[in-house]
Parts: structure tokens; sequence; C-alpha cells
């Protein structure tokens, strides 16, 4: 009798650090969106030129993505717990001085640190629940949950931001995050379970975690405002071969080095790596939805911020259905290859669709079809591809396989928007030049972006073909068992 009190107390707890976790990454993903509505008041208030008013979304996005690889690694060293509510603890003091900001260049500042921090947090959220979630089918739904609150609070981010700045103030869009934060912080304390840290007492990799972060910190620059200066530009590609250099030397040093910060071993885990290159692709057409979507229906609907964030609301039900136990359950039955194939198609049909919306479209039904595609496809695409990269990781590398998960996912969906954003811009460009009126040439230029990110994760389709279909033989094998990869 006290064993299974025990054991369902410590089961219970599990849930509850999943809250936890979730509260967590709900204010990061938040933070990614809920700014893009409140731009035009947070430019008129603190006098902001176009090009600097960029860098508060940009300088969130750069250290996010360029500290995830470091900070992952750095939840196996130390601990999981430590590395989670320290980001939490710093993200929610910088919010704080986003709010209080009166000047432009602290505003920057403070959304880079935002940045910085949740990538300490975020990081070490999927380790954590691997590590805590042995079992296929609880991993299954716990990862669900972690999938609704990841790609689902990108909408719910838009419709937050629009109501907060028209109600309120445009301060409060970072205010929100302190009661959050704080409670997150002092059930965290209590519940959150932490790994017995590898250690670094032999030694950290300081070279190591110099060179990554300042690579990816230049990939993602380079990536983010390639839409300002062009692919073909003397900066763009200066600073990639830049962001090439340093990332070529952390492979070389890490190669040679006996305690390195990311050991190249990771990658002969099949599952994480392929996974992640299917993800980059699938990502792509999901951030360009978010991005191209709004933008398409602000500047050719003429929505506000208000009706776009309840335009999107669809969308956000619709990953809330599946990540409620659905796709865990589908996962479960079929495998991870046969959900993921079906969500990748419907992600193409949802941009194809929404390459067919013209000037004047009406939302129902062409619209709302569009993006209930794109939710069903947000919803069931991610699980599969998270449980095939962090089925058989080993446990003390959970949080490098977070990273590296994270990694893919941010980087993807910067390159998503930038590349969509300039193929869009450069088309509505050459149509104005050409005589068009402003609406025709943008719907036109949002029309050739969503062809693209359609054509881009059909690249992903046939990459999960190549990589994570299982063969023939194998599927045969594992069929009576197949819930131990789901």
């Amino acid at each position: 009798m006290s064993d299974g009190t025990v054991h369902g107390g410590v089961d219970r707890r599990r849930w509850y650090a999943l809250v936890v976790v979730c509260l967590a990454m709900l204010m990061n993903t938040l933070d990614a969106t809920v700014v893009n509505v409140a731009l035009p008041k947070i430019q008129h208030d603190l006098h902001f030129t176009q090009a600097g008013l960029a860098w508060v979304i940009d300088a969130y996005l750069v250290a996010f993505a360029g500290f995830l690889l470091m900070a992952g690694r750095l939840g196996d060293l130390v601990g999981r717990k430590k590395v989670f509510l320290i980001g939490l603890a710093g993200f929610t003091a910088s919010s704080a001085v986003c709010g209080l900001a009166n000047d432009p260049t602290l505003l920057i500042i403070a959304r880079f640190v935002q940045g910085a921090t949740g990538a300490l947090s975020t990081s070490v959220i999927l380790a954590i629940i691997a590590t805590e979630f042995r079992d296929p089918h609880e991993r299954a739904r716990a990862m669900s949950a972690y999938i609704f609150v990841a790609v689902g609070g990108g909408s719910v981010g838009l419709l937050a931001g629009g109501v907060i700045t028209e109600v309120l103030n445009w301060h409060w869009i970072f205010f929100i995050n302190l009661p959050v934060g704080v409670a997150a912080l002092a059930l965290g304390v209590l519940l959150v379970p932490e790994n017995k840290g590898l250690g670094v007492r032999e030694g950290v990799d300081i070279a190591g975690s110099v060179l990554v972060t300042a690579g990816l910190l230049a990939a993602i620059y380079a990536v983010v405002k390639s839409s300002d200066y062009g692919w073909g530009s003397a900066r763009t590609l200066g600073v990639l071969a830049g962001a090439v250099v340093l990332l070529a030397a952390f492979v070389a040093l890490e190669s040679r080095i006996a305690k390195p910060i990311m050991p190249l071993r990771i990658f002969r885990v099949r599952g994480l790596a392929s996974s992640s290159v299917v993800r980059s692709f699938l990502f792509v057409g999901m951030f360009g939805c978010f991005f191209i979507g709004t933008l398409y229906l602000e500047h050719v609907l003429r929505y506000s911020a208000l009706q776009t964030g309840l335009a999107f609301m669809p969308m956000t039900l619709i990953i809330a259905f599946f990540s409620s136990g659905v796709t865990a359950n589908l996962v479960r039955r079929f495998g991870p290859w046969r959900v993921l194939l079906p969500a990748m198609l419907a992600t193409i049909a949802g941009l194809l669709l929404l390459a067919q919306a013209g000037v004047h479209a009406s939302y129902f039904p062409l619209v709302l079809v569009a993006l209930s595609l794109m939710g069903a496809g947000m919803g069931t695409g991610s699980v599969p591809l998270l449980t095939l990269a962090l089925s058989d990781v080993p446990a003390a590398d959970a949080g490098l396989a977070s990273g590296i998960v994270n990694v893919s996912q941010q980087v993807a969906g910067a390159a998503g928007v930038a590349v969509l954003g300039t193929v869009a811009t450069d088309h509505t460009r050459s149509l104005l030049a050409g005589g068009d009126a402003l609406p025709a040439a943008l719907t036109a230029g949002y029309h050739v972006a969503f062809l693209v990110g359609a054509g881009w994760v059909a690249v992903g389709v046939l990459a999960a073909i190549a990589l994570v279909r299982p063969s023939r033989r194998s599927a045969t094998r594992l069929e009576p068992s197949a819930e131990t990869h789901g």
C-alpha cells in the first residue's frame, strides 16, 4: 500500500513538473510572436527608426537560437534543474526590464537577454521530459503537451498581443510574464527533478562553447538580416562565411579533445540526426505560415491585430485537439512514420490553399480551411519527429539532444521567415515597378512565398522517405512491439 502511494506521488509529481516546464515554454513561445502586433506602438512611443525596430524581434531570435546548444549541454554537465531555474529567473527579470524600458537601446538589450535566458530554460525542457517519462505511452502524451505549447503558443501570442496592446498598452505584453514567471520559478524549485550532472571537475570545454555559440549567433544573424541586405550581398555572404569557419573550427576541436561540450558520437544516433533534417524542412513551412499569413491578413485583407489573432484561433484549437492525446495514440498505434507523412502532406495542402487566397478573399471557407490544415499538420507532425529524435538517446546526453532538436527548429524557423519574406518582398517590388497596384502586388508576393514554403516541405517529405521511413524488413520485425517506438 505504501509503495503504491509513493509510486503514485512520484507519478503525479512528474506530471506537475510537466506543467511547470510547459509554463516556461509558453512564456518563451509567446514572446517570439506577442511583440509583432505591438511594433507600431513601440516605434511611436520610443521613437525607433525602421531598422532599429526590427531588432526588437531580431535580438530575441538571434540570442535564443545562438545559445540553445551550449545551454543544453550545460544542463547535462551541471544539472538540468539548475539551468532551467537560472534561465527562468533571468527571463522573468529581463521581461520586467523590457516592460519598463523607455529607451530603444535598453529595450533591444533586454530583448537579447530575454532570448539568451529563454534559451537556458528551453534547452533542457525536452531533456527533462525524455528522462522523466521513460514509458513510451506517457512520453508521447507529455510530448503532445509540449508541442501544443511550443507550436500553438505562436498563434496565442498573436491574439494576446492584439488584446493587450489595444486594451492596455504595449508595456503589458512583457509585464504579463512576471506573475507567470514567479509562479513557475517557485513551483519549479519544488517539483522539477534534478539529474546528477556529468560534472565539470575535469574541465569545461570553454573554447568549444565560445566557438559554437559565436558560430550559431553569426549564422542566425545572417539569416535574419538577409531580408534587409539580400542573400547575395557581400554583408550576408561574409557573415555566413564567418559562421561556417567558426562552426568548422568547433567540429575540428570537438573531434580532438577529451571532454567536448558536444561529443560528435551524438550524431551516430540515427533517429536524432535524421529527424532534425526533416524537422528543419517542416518548420520552414510552419513558421512561414505564421509570418506570411499574418502579413497577408493585415496588409491585404486589412485585419486589425485582434482580428488577426482571432483568425489564427482555429489553428490553435486544432493543435490543442491533436495535442490532447490524439497524436500520442496515433503514434502508439501506427508508429511515427505513418503519422508523420500525412502531417507533412496536410501542411503542404494548407500552404497551397493559402497561395490561392486573393485580394478580396473571404475568411470562410478558403483561409479557414487552409489554416485548419496547417493546424492539423503542426499538431500531428512534431510528436513523431520528437519520438524519433529522443527514443535512442542516452540519458546522459539528453540535454545535448534537446539542444540539437531546438536548434534545428529555431534555425529553420528563422531561415523560413527570412527566405519567404525576401521572396515575397522581391516579387512584390518587381510587380510594383511594372505598374501593378499595391494590394495585387502584395498578394502575388505572398503567393510566391506560400508556394516556396510548400516546396520546401515537399523536399522534407522526400528527406523523410529517404531517412526516416523504416525499411519493409524492419517494419515487419517491429510490428508486434510498435509501442516501444511510439
